[in-house]
């Protein structure tokens, strides 16, 4: 039993350490109304060493995916991508018209003021897996972050 703990706790730690290397800034989560399926959530990545964002989910959510909005044929269009890059020491912004985290099958309705939890999965270059829980806070409808408007792509490559 006690090597089997202390396996448990070195892991813990191990995964700790590793996660503290990414820090998320203002991550927020737009409100819905109630028949509502789908809501956006945006926020700003910054990593001390280089990772990508792989994973996304949270509990009010039955699926939640990583997102992109390009330009297609001079159409915008929204679609899933497999990760998102964060070089080390790059702020990453997660906005309204860029990468950006999208919740489906929502369980309930989304209301301004609230909080919900979103836990990021980032990879290393060892292929390394770890992840952190934030707290968004839930935004009105028309809300649109000062500090990320208009710079959903930053200095990145997502693909």
């Amino acid at each position: 039993m006690k090597p089997t703990l202390f396996a448990l706790l070195a892991a813990g730690l191990f995964s700790t350490s590793a996660l503290a290397q990414v820090s998320v800034t203002d991550p927020w989560v737009r409100a819905t109304v109630p028949a509502a399926k789908s809501a956006g959530a945006f926020m700003q990545l910054k990593s001390a060493t280089a990772v990508r964002l792989v994973g996304v989910s949270t509990p009010v959510a039955g699926r939640a995916e990583i997102h992109e909005m390009a330009m297609e044929n001079n159409t915008m269009r929204m679609r899933a991508v497999d990760g998102i890059d964060l070089p080390a020491g790059t702020p990453v912004n997660l906005a309204s018209g860029g990468y950006h985290l999208m919740f489906f099958d929502l369980k309930r309705q989304l209301k301004e003021g609230e909080t919900v939890p979103v836990t990021l999965v980032v990879q290393d270059a060892a292929k390394k897996r770890s992840s952190v829980t934030v707290e968004a806070q839930v935004k009105p409808l028309t809300y649109v972050a000062p500090a990320m408007q208009g710079h959903g792509h930053g200095q990145h490559q997502g693909h």
